[in-house]
């Protein structure tokens, strides 16, 4: 099989999985932590009142009444209809897109964006796509907030040795598994900064946060205007 028709039957079942857990995905499961709300929060800070923070993959929303409390705009972005639907009834009044990371379509009109435990989804030959994105929506200036996932390196070398043995057409970094709908892609630092940086964002903050087998590095950024 080639990358390119590898890469959508891999999204196709990452969004399958999604759809089919978005009725019960929030029972028993808070994806947010300390950290992450930090971040949320220092965000929100950065956004003025009244103005509106684009979050995108937002899965049921578990963020947007941090943001619509606080007095600012809400718009969620999720290509998961399961995901969506869930997100619609806990915030009936609020704006949701059912449209993918790799087909972001807004240009400007936000002053804030953020992308949480989603990033590991997205494979190498979109991440520029995607983060030239947000910067897009954010128009003349403004700030962001992303998570990048992290495992342990040894389990990244594994799973590229057992995939290339299989015949996949993996790349370094991938990681194919049976649960976590199948796809996650693990980049290093050099190529999340030059992936951020080509898109016009240099970093505010970062934080690493290890958990329990796997860990987050958390980043606020901002546009060079903002």
């Amino acid at each position: 099989m080639d990358r390119t028709s590898w890469l959508a039957e891999r999204r196709a079942a990452v969004e399958r999985e999604y759809t089919l857990e978005g009725s019960s995905y929030d029972e028993g499961y808070d994806p947010s932590t300390v950290v992450h709300r930090d971040f949320v929060s220092e965000l929100i800070d950065l956004v003025p009142h009244g103005d509106t923070i684009l979050d995108v993959a937002c899965g049921t929303a578990p963020y947007a009444g941090m943001i619509l409390d606080r007095g600012r705009g809400y718009v969620g972005a999720d290509q998961s209809r399961g995901m969506l639907d869930r997100a619609r009834a806990k915030r009936p009044g609020a704006r949701f897109e059912l449209v993918g990371l790799q087909e972001l379509p807004f240009d400007g009109g936000f002053a804030g964006v953020m992308c949480t435990d989603a990033m590991e989804n997205v494979p190498p030959e979109d991440w520029p796509r995607v983060v030239e994105a947000f910067r897009r929506a954010l128009g003349s200036a403004g700030h962001a907030y992303l998570t990048v996932e992290q495992i342990d390196r040894a389990e990244i070398e594994g799973a590229f040795a057992s995939g290339t043995h299989r015949g996949w057409p993996i790349v370094p970094g991938e990681v194919i598994e049976g649960d976590t709908a199948g796809y996650h892609f693990y980049p290093d630092r050099t190529q999340v900064l030059g992936w951020l940086t080509g898109a016009g964002f240099a970093i505010v903050r970062e934080e690493d946060e290890p958990l329990d087998g796997y860990g987050y590095h958390h980043l606020l950024l901002r546009t060079a205007d903002a």
